[in-house]
């Protein structure tokens, strides 16, 4: 049994080292997935915005249950940014492979105010989730503004 469980522990780490690229059969499914990846990410994050921005009334269950779904949705769309995958119905500028450093730094970046939303959602504070949401969104913004065709 510790035999089968170690085979399989190993077997999960190798594949999670494998590059994205073999997680896409061709270029467009990747697209497909960081699209659905980004649209579950902006839904779940406007709907914490909503509350921040007071559109809708602070309801600290439902911010706690949209920001678990983006703690694991926020991270998704980055690995589909394969080779081949600038070409097709993307909204994906060249620049994200050209300047791959700068891309890598700006999604970095986003992920890491993400999380900080997700904990501040977590605490049932408005005025935490005021506060990371107002970290958080214009990161959202600058990938937007230098890697994303309108």
């Amino acid at each position: 049994m510790k035999k089968t469980v170690a085979l399989i522990s190993l077997l999960g780490s190798l594949a999670c080292a494998l590059p994205a690229h073999a997680q896409f059969a061709k270029p467009e499914d990747a697209i497909k997935y960081r699209k659905a990846g980004f649209t579950l990410m902006a839904a779940h994050f406007g709907r914490l915005g909503a509350m921040a921005q007071g559109k809708v009334p602070f309801d600290a269950k439902a911010a706690a249950e949209n920001a678990d779904v983006l703690a694991v949705v926020g991270k998704l769309p980055y690995t589909a940014f394969v080779e081949g995958s600038d070409k097709g119905e993307t909204r994906a500028k060249p620049e994200i492979w050209k300047e791959s450093a700068k891309f890598k730094e700006a999604a970095d970046n986003n992920q890491a105010e993400v999380a900080k939303l997700v904990a501040a959602a977590k605490t049932g504070n408005l005025d935490n989730l005021k506060a990371a949401f107002g970290s958080a969104a214009p990161t959202c913004k600058a990938c937007h503004d230098h890697f994303r065709k309108d």
